[in-house]
């Protein structure tokens, strides 16, 4: 495995991914519609910028925190916390991006943070779509 503390050369960001996903528990599309049914407490985390989650859309019912301020939003002791993934440490949660890279990083992130229930979407929104799922989007005028 690559050793990101000691690299052999700079690491790139598929090191960083790679480091991530093997360190965290990945959910396929039809795996999230299940956990939906059966855990209603599930957060689901939508961690890609602004202009994605506007421009293509989201899965129903996700908390929007881009991935650049996530471990702030969900540190206790930061002023600029977000309160409801503050308290979701003991929910599930899922996060998802765009392909699956940035949310197996934001899972492996919530979980040195000390959540205790984190996946990420395998292949991402992108694998959503793909596999038929329902995407919502929001008016915009």
């Amino acid at each position: 495995m690559y050793d990101l503390y000691k690299p052999e050369k700079p690491a790139g960001l598929m090191d960083f991914v790679k480091a991530a996903k093997s360190c965290i528990k990945e959910v396929t599309p039809a795996d999230l519609e299940k956990m939906q049914q059966e855990k209603p407490d599930l957060m689901l985390l939508d961690v890609r910028e602004s202009a994605e989650h506007q421009e293509t859309g989201h899965i129903k019912h996700a908390t929007f925190v881009p991935r650049g301020i996530l471990e702030a939003a969900a540190d206790p002791s930061y002023p600029k916390r977000l309160q409801e993934l503050v308290d979701a440490r003991e929910r599930p949660v899922v996060c998802y991006c765009a392909t699956g890279g940035r949310s197996a990083m934001a899972a492996a992130v919530l979980q040195m943070m000390g959540f205790k229930e984190v996946y990420s979407l395998a292949g991402g929104f992108g694998g959503w779509v793909d596999a038929g799922k329902p995407v919502a989007r929001e008016a915009s005028y």
